[in-house]
This record gives structure tokens, sequence and C-alpha cells, in this order.
């Protein structure tokens, strides 16, 4: 029967793919742990994002570059990469710093769009990226938060 010396291969390619799946790695929790102003150029600022990534698998990550979007109230306001190599510990944590840049025609866009004579008590964000981990692999990431402002900076003048 001509069709039996295919089963035995298409049995063997589906055992392969459901070990495969079943070792695909959990996400990595990425959390933004601090953010410190860095020296500028022109008309830009920067600032050094402190991530802290967690690996929740039985298996090392070990990465040669990270790359991060930042989007605060919804919309684009930096980005940065950074070249920096590691490993993140099996069922561990690491801080990984990359520098972030934001053009100050967007950082004043962003302000003058969230002027409408109502004080803001909360900065909502969402943070992208990847760390690379080899080749054309990368373990990549994403995390929303918020964060308060302090009493009376948001408040618009009168």
């Amino acid at each position: 029967m001509p069709h039996r010396r295919y089963v035995i291969p298409a049995l063997v390619a589906l055992l392969l793919a459901l070990v495969g799946c079943a070792t695909l790695p959990d996400p990595l929790n990425v959390t933004v742990a601090g953010i410190e102003p860095l020296q500028g150029e022109g008309m830009e600022a920067r600032m050094l994002v402190k991530l802290r990534v967690q690996n929740p698998n039985d298996r090392d990550i070990v990465f040669t570059g990270a790359a991060v979007n930042l989007d605060v109230f919804g919309r684009d306001f930096a980005s940065g990469v950074s070249d920096v190599g590691g490993t993140v510990p099996r069922f561990g944590e690491k801080i990984i710093e990359v520098p972030v840049t934001v053009s100050l025609l967007r950082m004043v866009s962003q302000v003058l769009g969230m002027i409408d004579g109502q004080p803001m008590e909360k900065v909502t964000y969402e943070l992208s990226g990847k760390l690379q981990t080899g080749g054309m692999s990368a373990a990549r990431f994403s995390t929303k938060g918020e964060f308060d402002l302090p009493k009376g900076a948001a408040t618009p003048a009168r």
C-alpha cells in the first residue's frame, strides 16, 4: 500500500512539532525599575531606562542586545537600543539599562496634547521591546503601567 510509507514520517513530524510546542519558553516579565536623566543633544532629551527582566523559564536567557519603545498616553514617546549583552538566569532576574531618546518636539506635542484644563494625577505608559537572543531570534516583551504625578505638578495655570 503506497500510503503507508508516508504515515510513519508524518507521525514523526507531528510528534516533533508537539514536543517543540511543549518546550516554547514562557514570556519574560519586564517592568520599569527606574528612569534617570542623561545628557541630551540639541533638540532631544535622553533618559536611562532601567528594566527589571524576570525569567520564569527553566533555562537561562542569553542576550546580545536590547531595544525598547515607550508610549505615553497611547502616543509614541521614546525609543532606544543597547548592545549590552548578558544572561537572565533561569527563574531569576536582571536589571538591564537601555538609553532612550525623545525629541523635544515630540515632548512638546505630548504636553500640548495633554492640556485640556483638567488636572492630571496619573501618567499611563506602555513599554515594548525585545532582547536579542542570537541569530534571528528574540525574546519580545510588552508591559503597561501608570505612575502618580506629584500633587500640583500637572495642574494647569489659570
